[in-house]
């Protein structure tokens, strides 16, 4: 094989997984945080806790879990959509749970940046979270 050949071959390779990646990452404005990881006694569910922050203005696109969240607000305020529910507004000190499965996204909104904790019991071989398209 010659090296040109080799060298476009590798260059596609790279590009294949630098959209592979691109694909996973969150969507611009938002970072997720992985604070601790613990599995559950019995081995099949893992216990998550990661600090959200998404930027002033910036949406978290439709998702679900496959376990109940459970988030606490640091800072900033939140829109939250949550199928089959009333959109909530909610500030610094309030908390709010969703439904393991249940589609859900999200708007940072005032001036601030969103900051919030957020925790989950998941199964150990599962995703976090899932895009909804």
């Amino acid at each position: 094989m010659s090296n040109r050949l080799v060298h476009f071959a590798a260059a596609c390779a790279i590009l294949v997984a630098g959209t592979a990646f691109a694909a996973d990452a969150p969507p611009t404005g938002i970072r997720r945080t992985e604070l601790q990881r613990s599995p559950v006694p019995g081995g099949k569910y893992v216990a998550v806790l990661i600090q959200v922050d998404i930027d002033a203005g910036a949406k978290l696109p439709m998702h679900t879990h496959p376990g109940v969240e459970s988030t606490y607000v640091v800072s900033g305020m939140l829109t939250l959509s949550v199928k089959g529910q009333a959109d909530r507004t909610l500030g610094p000190g309030e908390s709010y749970m969703v439904p393991a499965g249940t589609p859900h996204s999200a708007v940072s909104g005032g001036p601030a940046a969103f900051k919030g904790i957020a925790s989950y019991v998941i199964e150990a071989d599962k995703p976090l979270s899932t895009p909804v398209p």
